[in-house]
């Protein structure tokens, strides 16, 4: 088989895919490798010290693939694991690696979107109770006053297939009214978990049309096509040859059919042991 040295886009399970369609489309020519972690997902309302070892072992498999470059695709992952492994698992086992994430590219562009400075983030218990996303806005925009609110219901409904439903009705409706309580001047919520945009539909139906809705695929492809530019020792050790694998720790009957609608196009994975 012809030596590849593809970019990593890894998540828990299905929802990276929506932010890894974002990334093929403007950067087609690169080769990727896609890695759902689907038999221990949620990663959601795991600890941060399990959150960390799964996706450090899995960051491990990329490089093994031959992976110059990951990106942690998960907010989850992001919020509770990301920075332990880039200040210090990678100079000990990879320096020569990069692993990159989505908090810091949403947060970089989030204060643009608002004209009343009061900003909604919508995330899993996991994300939420690490308060990345506050610290990471409020350094970039001080005047920005973020309002964090967890839906634990949401993820379920999009891996079970009930994104919907009528019962999704409920736990959308009720976490965008509790959301809306904490501050009425809310004007942009920012969807941050990379399942969320499979519920954009009905999102956009219990809240009000001047709110804006921000999700996060092409922030980060755009985000992701900038470092390559700005790095050109990275962009340098990446082969292009338009090629895409998919990978899962799971069944991959099951993952082909869930991730051919987040992906929005046909799948054929491949199971890996970890």
């Amino acid at each position: 088989m012809k030596t590849t040295h593809p970019i990593g886009v890894f998540d828990s399970g299905y929802g990276g895919l929506t932010v890894f369609k974002s990334i093929a489309a403007l950067l087609p020519q690169y080769d990727f490798i896609y890695l759902g972690d689907n038999a221990r997902a949620p990663y959601g309302n795991r600890s941060f010290d399990t959150v960390h070892q799964y996706t450090l072992q899995c960051m491990e498999w990329f490089f093994d693939m031959g992976c110059p470059l990951v990106i942690v695709a998960c907010n989850t992952a992001s919020a509770k694991a990301l920075r332990t492994i880039q200040q210090h698992d990678l100079p000990r086992i990879a320096p020569d690696k990069r692993v990159l994430g989505v908090i810091r590219p949403t947060a970089e562009v989030i204060g643009s979107y608002t004209r009343t400075n009061a900003v909604g983030v919508l995330g899993t218990k996991g994300t939420i109770t690490s308060g990345s996303y506050d610290i990471e806005i409020n350094k970039l925009f001080p005047e920005v006053t973020v309002y964090s609110h967890a839906c634990p219901m949401w993820v379920p409904l999009v891996e079970y297939g009930e994104y919907n439903s009528r019962g999704a009705d409920y736990f959308i409706q009720k976490y965008l009214d509790e959301l809306l309580n904490k501050a009425p001047n809310i004007d942009t919520i920012l969807l941050a978990c990379t399942h969320y945009p499979l519920l954009l539909d009905k999102i956009e139906k219990y809240l009000p049309q001047d709110i804006t809705i921000v999700t996060q695929g092409n922030i980060v492809a755009n985000s992701l096509s900038d470092y390559l530019h700005r790095h050109t020792e990275i962009d340098a050790m990446l082969t292009q040859n338009g090629g895409k694998r998919f990978f899962t720790t799971d069944d991959t009957a099951d993952f082909n059919q869930h991730a051919t609608t987040f992906f929005g196009e046909p799948i054929q994975s491949e199971f890996v042991h970890l």
